[in-house]
């Protein structure tokens, strides 16, 4: 039996920082991943396939609608050359992410699936293993609803879709989430009808109210969006795909070439055997732990989607910065989120860091919020791309709540944000940062700048400089 001072299940962005983080400090470590490469679905079904699709059919959304220039499109989109460039994106990041490389750093790689023996016992392809301390990074699979009909009609999801040669003519989408709704519009700016049906009230469920009903309203002119409505069953009729759909009360049918299922995540933790550990999840399935990433067994954590905290491949790989400290290091780091951005990547953006205003005020009565359009910033005027919003929410001494945003590259332009947050400085310190003109990041300056013109001209400071003009004349 093979020893080890870590043992990390699980190949995908957490794992990776994990093993690649205690291996450089000597740590003696193996990596185990179910499928045959590293990188896991971020790299082969989530992040880069889906921002390398969104990319390319906003760039075929851009070219029809260059008619009022004087230049005609026609014709249209050929899918075999679109997922060549999804998968060309792959091979390029899978370079990072290369057995090779983990190898050179002193990982040991085993590809099989990794389940429990014992608390400190791993059994991988008849091979036991033994850690002193293990990592669960398992992530998590798309949920499929249990929908009369579904499963015998055949259905895409995210790990799927990118292995279409044909563009559907018509797409269902079951579920409204950020990866319904990216997917969604994508399919749609490369050329279909695309329908999402979702049992909720309202889209963008998470976000700042007034950020979920404008991008409400965008997305509505692009896709036909079912609220408040389920899917009761799906027959084949005429070489369709028929969806049953019940919304008020009333039933109708909804007839598609494909469905794509966004439902939701469920946890991959069936197969590794955690009874066998001790190890504890709820209800859902996702391991439960503390501040710490310690699972109940105080020497297995878990990081990533595997955890139910947030299903994002950033917090994935910082969690993983926290896990190697507490493994290998014997420290007693505690993860924090309050400053975990994320960014919806519809089409404009929708960026999302703190409180939301609603939250901020059931929480406190002292906020500031500040609010600057994008029709008042000029580079998103040159741009002709004006849809959308900053907003910031603070204290009444100016410490950063909250950031949301609705905007083109609002996940790059807003990390100045996220910067200002988590080192504790003031909406207003970023008034005194020079920003480039014209750049997309004056949205920014220009909602710390409202700030001092408030503070200035509406606060204490306007008070005492009215005394002081009073005693002197």
């Amino acid at each position: 039996m093979k020893k080890y001072d870590l043992i990390v299940i699980g190949g995908g962005a957490g794992g990776l920082t994990v093993a690649a983080g205690a291996a450089s400090i000597g740590g003696k470590v193996a990596l185990i991943e179910k499928n045959d490469q590293l990188g896991g679905d971020c790299l082969h079904y989530g992040c880069v396939p889906s921002k390398t699709l969104i990319a390319t059919a906003n760039r075929v959304h851009e070219a029809r609608s260059l008619d009022g220039l004087g230049l005609q499109t026609s014709g249209t989109v050929d899918m075999k050359a679109v997922m060549d460039r999804v998968r060309a994106s792959i091979s390029h990041i899978q370079e990072h992410d290369d057995v090779e490389r983990f190898s050179k750093l002193g990982v040991d790689v085993y590809f099989g699936t990794g389940s429990f023996q014992s608390p400190h016992e791993v059994m991988v392809k008849e091979e036991l293993l033994y850690g002193k301390k293990i990592v669960v990074s398992t992530g998590s699979r798309p949920f499929v609803p249990e929908v009369e009909g579904l499963k015998e009609c055949g259905f895409l999801t995210n790990e799927s879709i990118f292995g279409l040669y044909d563009l559907p003519q018509k797409l269902g989408v079951i579920g409204g989430g950020p990866v319904g709704l990216e997917l969604a519009q994508a399919m749609s700016r490369l050329g279909n009808e695309t329908t999402v049906i979702d049992s909720s009230q309202t889209l963008f469920g998470k976000e700042d109210k007034e950020i979920s009903q404008a991008m409400a309203k965008l997305l509505e002119k692009e896709l036909t969006i079912l609220n408040e409505t389920s899917v009761e069953r799906v027959e084949m009729r005429d070489g369709k795909k028929i969806l049953y759909v019940k919304r008020a009360g009333v039933q109708s049918e909804l007839p598609v070439d494909e469905i794509l299922v966004a439902a939701g995540r469920i946890p991959n933790t069936a197969t590794l055997e955690l009874e066998k550990a001790g190890v504890h999840t709820d209800k859902r399935g996702y391991i439960t732990v503390n501040e710490r990433l310690e699972s109940n067994v105080s020497h297995i954590y878990a990081v990533g989607d595997v955890n139910g905290a947030f299903p994002f491949t950033h917090v994935a790989g910082m969690e993983g910065k926290v896990v190697v400290q507490n493994a290998l290091l014997g420290l007693r780091r505690k993860v924090n989120y309050d400053h975990v951005p994320w960014v919806i990547y519809t089409s404009p953006e929708v960026f999302h860091l703190g409180l939301t205003e609603e939250d901020a005020r059931d929480q406190r009565n002292d906020i500031r919020v500040f609010r600057v359009p994008l029709s008042n910033v000029d580079r998103f005027v040159a741009d002709h791309q004006t849809q959308g919003f900053v907003k910031v929410i603070t204290d009444k001494k100016g410490h950063i709540l909250g950031a949301h945003a609705i905007g083109q590259h609002a996940g790059d332009f807003m990390q100045e944000i996220v910067a200002a947050k988590q080192f504790n400085k003031k909406i207003g310190a970023l008034s005194n940062v020079i920003h480039p003109y014209p750049s997309h990041s004056a949205a920014v300056q220009q909602n710390a700048d409202l700030y001092w013109r408030e503070t200035l001209f509406e606060g204490r400071i306007q008070r005492l400089l009215e005394t002081y003009v009073r005693w002197k004349w």
